[in-house]
């Protein structure tokens, strides 16, 4: 089964605005979760700059952006994708 890829913004404006807490996200995954998600940090996403993509904290979850990002929706996307995942099965 296919790997669900996070990847959370830890510039400056998404660090100060909840990505560092969001870097603690593993915690909150359950065993089952945890094997099939990879969180990351990276340094940049770049969807601050304009505005066009909302505000930050800015976090990708199979490469789909979402702003305003915080670990209880984060968290909801990845059990929602999960749960898509096994149905398709």
């Amino acid at each position: 089964m296919e790997k669900i890829h996070v990847s959370i913004c830890t510039g400056t404006s998404c660090y100060v605005m909840g990505g560092s807490e969001l870097l603690l996200l593993e915690e909150y995954l359950t065993p089952e979760q945890r094997g099939r998600v990879e969180l990351k940090g990276v340094s940049c996403l770049d969807l601050c700059r304009d505005g066009k993509h909302g505000k930050a904290p800015f976090v990708k979850i199979n490469g789909q952006s979402m702003d305003q990002a915080s670990a209880q929706g984060v968290l909801e996307r990845i059990d929602a994708l999960l749960h898509e995942a096994g149905a398709s099965c």
